[in-house]
């Protein structure tokens, strides 16, 4: 195993060399480049929550193994013994193949079932699609999600290391999902992985992937980009269960846009990290293409969930679903921030919103921030949102046939979430039902 890791705080110089150890070609040397000279430029978000990040403080690159390992015995048992103790592997040791794993800033595990290579389905790490692939590569990649959009997006450019390349060909289907697993494991670390998705013609995709870290006393940063191209008629599926720690800046880009009769499903879970700004995002340019995005997010002590989606229709007839759950705990702030637009040749479209949170406590709060725009006289926009406690006549009830007040808070909030678990393949509802269980003692502390 050869490590190599960068002295904390970023440069131009740091930036190229990042690319030199990489050894990539010079068009994405440039692009690293000009995205750095606009992340110097640009300030932060206006809206949101305050983000207070020492950029000096923070490494920006660091490479544990010098290869990427396809069975997971060879994998360093250092590493194999951080995912033992979070349980990944015991999760997961039925899906190893198809599943790739990404330790601080570059991938060290990756395999593929025999099904993908028998499809032509092309399932790498990013850095080795570059290589392997580059015309492909540089055909989708940056098109979507530019680079000089916003402060982050413009620091992913510049030092994004790893993540995720999909390419399902033409009338293509899987039988199961692909999956990866990040995880931050270095004091002050950045991780900036980059996906790129393409699902072609009349193909269907369903990825996952799980994130965590250890907490530090100190702030780490998490700041991806996603792109994704569902093609006619194609369908794309996209999990994300997140568990950063609470000392993660989780401050992400995901974006998809989506071809004639096209779907794109974005089920979206949120339960870690200090501050999550996240608004995964659909553009419907064909006509009959259709964006959902189901959402849960959960806020504790100190956090601060600033999720939501956004749903630009373009095309005729589109359809568009948003259904999002918060919870707030502790003192903890779950806010909706979303945009639906439907543009003026967009006729006959139709968006429905439904925002829906549980306050368990005085000291906590939840904020709904919705824009929706519709631009034509045939189309529609419903739009319903909810702020509660917990129903105490379902608690009652539950407590009158023997199940003591712990119990029954939790029982209603895993009710309360169905419309998310519900979208989930079984064995990730069940550690998603047992990640909250875990929490449950501090969901339900009453201040």
């Amino acid at each position: 195993m050869n490590e190599i890791k960068l002295d904390k705080g970023l440069s131009l110089e740091k930036v190229k060399e990042i690319s030199n150890i990489k050894e990539e070609p010079k068009w994405m040397c440039d692009f690293r480049v000009k995205s750095y000279n606009e992340f110097v430029k640009k300030e932060y978000p206006k809206f949101g929550p305050r983000i207070n990040i020492d950029f000096d403080n923070i490494t920006y690159y660091r490479k544990v193994d010098s290869k990427i390992h396809n069975k997971w015995d060879t994998v360093d048992k250092n590493i194999k013994k951080t995912f033992d103790d979070i349980g990944l592997i015991e999760q997961e040791k039925t899906y190893l193949d198809g599943l790739g794993v990404q330790y601080d800033s570059e991938s060290i595990y990756h395999n593929m079932i025999k099904e993908l290579e028998e499809k032509n389905i092309i399932f790498l790490d990013t850095d080795t699609a570059l290589k392997k692939y580059p015309d492909l590569f540089k055909k989708y990649f940056g098109t979507l999600v530019k680079y000089d959009e916003n402060k982050f997006t413009s620091l992913n450019g510049a030092v994004w290391s790893g993540g995720t390349f999909i390419y399902i060909p033409p009338h293509t289907k899987l039988d199961r999902p692909l999956q990866s697993y990040f995880r931050i494991n270095t004091k002050d670390m950045g991780q900036f992985e980059r996906t790129l998705i393409i699902v072609d013609e009349d193909s269907e995709l369903h990825y996952i992937e799980g994130c965590t870290a250890p907490t530090y006393t100190t702030d780490s940063l998490h700041a991806a980009v996603v792109e994704i191209f569902v093609g006619k008629n194609a369908k794309c599926r996209y999990t994300t269960i997140q568990n950063w720690s609470s000392n993660v800046y989780n401050l992400v880009t995901k974006r998809a846009i989506v071809d004639e009769g096209g779907l794109m499903e974005w089920i979206d879970g949120n339960i870690g990290s200090k501050v999550n700004m996240k608004y995964p995002s659909c553009i419907l340019k064909g006509d009959y293409s259709k964006g959902n995005c189901i959402s849960v997010a959960i806020a504790g002590n100190n956090q601060e969930q600033d999720t939501g989606a956004k749903m630009i229709h373009l095309g005729k007839n589109t359809e568009s679903s948003i259904i999002a759950k918060s919870i707030a705990r502790n003192g903890g702030n779950a806010t909706y921030r979303g945009i639906v637009s439907i543009e003026k040749d967009a006729i006959n479209s139709v968006a429905n919103i439904k925002c829906d949170t549980i306050i368990l406590d005085e000291n906590s709060k939840s904020d709904t921030v919705p824009t929706n725009i519709c631009k034509n006289e045939s189309s529609t926009i419903q739009h319903e949102a909810t702020v509660s406690k917990l129903n105490e006549e379902n608690l009652f009830y539950l407590m009158s046939r023997g199940i003591d007040e712990e119990k029954a808070i939790e029982l209603s909030i895993i009710g309360f979430i169905e419309d998310f678990t519900g979208e989930l393949p079984l064995e990730y509802a069940v550690e998603l039902n047992n990640l909250l269980k875990n929490n449950f003692k501090k969901l339900c502390k009453k201040n």
